[in-house]
């Protein structure tokens, strides 16, 4: 026998900025979107953000009055297009009483308050975060531990292959996984297995393919990957949907939609990420077991 589920419990993704580097701008860069990364996550009524790019922004004038009181957002690292949205995140403009935690996992355990301390402050910006209305507190880990918050919940996490460091994150609820894996230059062999180990069997996996096979050739060691890398990654692993992700600002749309229909002749359930996109993945049916024995639900993905 089945027992429903909401979908109001369901595991739901949201992009909000998925370009890399910089902002993209003109007409021409419409469908997939111009703010640098950021993405929502909803596991049931359970927000996390992924990275604060310039997408935070218009992801705080969304949720505006409201967001919850206490925010978390994941930063795969402190490169200028994943942090620079902080200070123009609505919800701390609205109230003393919210707290906003970041979580950074590249600087050998310490938090990312001492860099962004020194970003977010005279000369170089007027205003420091402390400044603004909502508490901000900062949290480090080692990139490849858990993170446990204090509702129970856990996220894996994992090193990547970029300048400096990055951390992927691996969110997970009621049978569901989204895997974000932003900024990481591929290997070579490829696929790195530990990576594959990481993503295995996600529903989806949001992968930085920010450059073209031929483009890759002169950006060598600049912490970046391509789509057909995301591909064989997804491929190896059993990834069931792979989201292509920091897209390159000089790519417009004409680009991007050639780009992807010749991604989906090899995986028909591969995208171009855009802007404001959504997936919802519904939760695995719980069963009970009949006289007969258990009965096996599939999943439903919307």
């Amino acid at each position: 026998m089945i027992r429903c589920v909401a979908s109001s419990d369901a595991l739901q993704v949201r992009f909000w900025g998925t370009r890399g580097s910089t902002c993209a701008s003109g007409p021409e860069f419409v469908e997939f979107g111009s703010h640098t990364p950021c993405v929502e996550v909803r596991c049931g009524d359970r927000l996390f953000i992924l990275d604060a790019g310039t997408g935070l922004s218009a992801l705080g004038a969304e949720l505006s009055q409201n967001a919850p009181e206490t925010i978390d957002i994941l930063l795969s690292h402190l490169h200028l297009d994943h942090i620079s949205g902080l200070p123009f995140f609505k919800p701390a403009l609205l109230g003393k009483e919210r707290v906003i935690r970041t979580y950074c996992g590249h600087l050998e355990g310490e938090s990312a308050i001492e860099p962004l301390n020194r970003l977010f402050a005279p000369p170089l910006f007027p205003v420091r975060l402390g400044q603004l209305p909502a508490r901000f507190e900062h949290n480090g880990f080692r990139a490849g531990e858990p993170i446990t918050f204090g509702d129970g919940r856990r996220i894996e996490t994992h090193p990547l292959n970029h300048p400096g460091g990055a951390t992927g994150y691996r969110l997970s609820h009621r049978g569901r996984s989204v895997c974000y894996i932003s900024d990481v230059e591929h290997s070579d062999p490829w696929p790195d297995p530990e990576l594959a180990a990481f993503v295995r069997n996600a529903d989806l996996m949001i992968f930085d393919g920010m450059f073209s096979d031929a483009e890759y050739a002169y950006c060598r060691g600049w912490g970046h990957s391509t789509w057909q890398k995301g591909v064989e990654l997804a491929k190896a692993a059993g990834v069931k949907a792979l989201a292509i992700f920091h897209l390159y600002p000089g790519h417009d749309d004409a680009y991007l939609k050639a780009a992807e229909a010749e991604m989906q002749a090899v995986m028909p359930t591969a995208f171009m990420a855009r802007e404001r996109q959504s997936l919802t993945f519904e939760p695995i049916v719980e069963t009970i077991p009949e006289r007969s024995g258990p009965v096996l639900a599939k999943a439903g993905q919307a």
